[in-house]
Formats: C-alpha cells, structure tokens, sequence
C-alpha cells in the first residue's frame, strides 16, 4: 500500500485487531507511531475512533465509519493500481526464489511455466539449497522468497501459505508394500532400507522414528539426494522414505507407490511459502508469489492416487 495511505493501514489493523500492540506486531512498526497517527486523526475529526477498554480497543461509530470507508478505499486503490501497471506495462522485473530439491519437480517448474506464458517480461533465478540455508537466505535479502520446512520459530520470516507434508515409504508399483493404504514404521523391520541423510529435512523425523521406536533398520543404502533415493527405489535396492511431496510425480506416472507411515510420535512436517518480514516484496516478486500461494494448498498430503487421505 502506498506511502500516503499510512493512517488508514495503521487504523484498520488496529480496528481489526482491537489492539495497537498487536497492530504494530503485525506492521512490524512502533507502538508509538500508531497511536500518534490515531491520535492526530481523531484530533482533526473532533471525535474519538476507538473506545478505550481495559481489554482493548473497541471502534466508536465514527470509527465504524471509517473503517468501512477505508475498506472500499483499499479496493478501489488496489483496483487502480492493477490498471496504471497495466497501462505503464509494469509486467516486467526479475525474482529470485530459494527452494528445497524436492521442489524441483512438478509444482515449482509448472508455477513458474504459468507465470511465464502470462508475464514473459519476468524473468526468475531459482537457487536449490538445504532446508536450512532457506531460510538464512530468505532473512538476509539473498533471495525474494522462499519455501522451506518448519520456519515457524523464526520471527524474521513471515508464512504467507502452508500445506502438511507427510513422511511415507516408497516403493516400486509392484512392491507387496504397494497396495497399502497405511503402516506403522514397524512393519519395514528385515526389509532393505534406503535412508535419507542430513542435510535433508526428512532425515530429522527418520531419526525421531528411530530413537522412539528402537527398531533395527537394514540400511542397505543412504543418500542425501532425493533424486538418488527415488532411483535406487526404481533400480529395486531397497524401500525409500520420502514426503509424499518427494515422489509425487513418480507416483501420478505409476512408477512408485507412497505409504504414508502412522505412528503417532510423527508428525506431517509443515512446508511454508516465506518472505522476509522487514522488507517489502517487489512487484515482479508479488505476482510470482500470488500464483505459487493460490494453489500452495493442493500440496497439502494427499493419497498421490487422488484421494484424500
């Protein structure tokens, strides 16, 4: 929102909030500068916005009032906006996204293939790196955003869309394990293994499976290459564990099948779409962001077959 509209964004997060600490949290400004901004409105109305409350902030009818007019205001605003960048030709810039290997396949590449084909003046940089390094990155400034697993205890990123990532094994379309809707990690025990090592972030909940469960896994092979697993699963070595998000393309063309594993001391990882919570998102940023974020939900656990599960 532009520059000159600060009172009214300040004003209706308080108004929507009912509180100027949780507004500034929210704004990631001072507590301070908002109450000023409300204060000096009410000041040049003669009416007060907001009613003052032990509990909080509770909007006046005047306050109702402008809080209805700041809503239309802010769609006509954004309304305007689409059309000057239109007629500006505004549909150009370049971004520069951090994602796990995991991505690479299928959902990212379509994304950015629809971007593309609607904004050919935008051009994207796409850095694959661990799960860790995302999120330094989307922090630092290196890259616009960003989608990673687990970013919720990090204040300097802010989760825009989340989807719930299950850890499963994978085995071949014509493995016994194949027409299993579910099992318990117990039931891999004697079977060769494919393990998943560190820097993946799917090693972390392997190791929690192995430390609750005690149960001896034959490891016949391990790999920090999502790839690698997914082709020594296909070349018969032995049983991978992988997210549902790992295999999905594999699984869709009929090659592998995904067993989702139920014990109850797992929990679905949950992968995000971040941005740095300091600074604004460019524009060519936005519209690469507004395409991933309203289909981020689809990547929620499925059954890969279609079903939800």
């Amino acid at each position: 929102m532009p520059a000159f509209s600060r009172f009214l964004r300040y004003f209706m997060a308080v108004g929507r909030l009912g509180s100027i600490r949780k507004a500034a949290d929210e704004l990631n400004v001072s507590a301070s500068a908002i109450d000023r901004q409300i204060l000096n409105a009410e000041a040049e109305l003669g009416m007060p916005l907001f009613e003052r409350l032990p509990t909080g902030l509770r909007l006046t009818a005047a306050g109702e009032i402008v809080m209805a007019a700041g809503s239309r205001w802010q769609k006509g605003l954004s309304d305007v906006r689409a059309q000057i960048e239109d007629l500006r030709g505004l549909k150009r810039g370049h971004v520069t996204i951090a994602i796990m290997d995991a991505m690479t396949k299928g959902y990212v590449p379509g994304t950015i293939r629809a971007v593309q084909s609607r904004y050919p003046g935008i051009s994207v940089d796409i850095k694959v790196m661990p799960n860790e390094q995302i999120r330094g990155a989307i922090a630092s400034g290196e890259v616009d955003f960003g989608i990673c697993f687990d970013p919720q205890t990090f204040r300097e990123l802010t989760v825009l869309a989340y989807a719930n990532i299950r850890l499963g094994f994978v085995v071949p379309a014509d493995h016994p394990f194949a027409e299993r809707a579910s099992a318990r990690f117990s039931a891999c025990i004697g079977m060769p293994m494919i393990v998943p090592a560190l820097p993946l972030a799917v090693a972390q909940q392997v190791q929690v499976l192995v430390g609750t469960s005690k149960l001896p896994l034959e490891r016949k092979a391990s790999s920090d290459n999502i790839q690698m697993i997914t082709s020594l699963v296909l070349q018969g070595v032995g049983i991978g564990l992988l997210t549902s998000l790992d295999v999905a393309n594999e699984v869709r063309s009929g090659q592998l099948a995904f067993v989702p594993i139920t014990d109850a001391v797992l929990k679905p990882m949950t992968l995000a779409l971040c941005t740095a919570t300091s600074r604004a998102t460019s524009y060519a940023a936005d519209v690469v962001l507004k395409e991933i974020q309203n289909s981020f939900a689809a990547l929620d656990y499925m059954d890969p077959r279609g079903a939800s599960l």
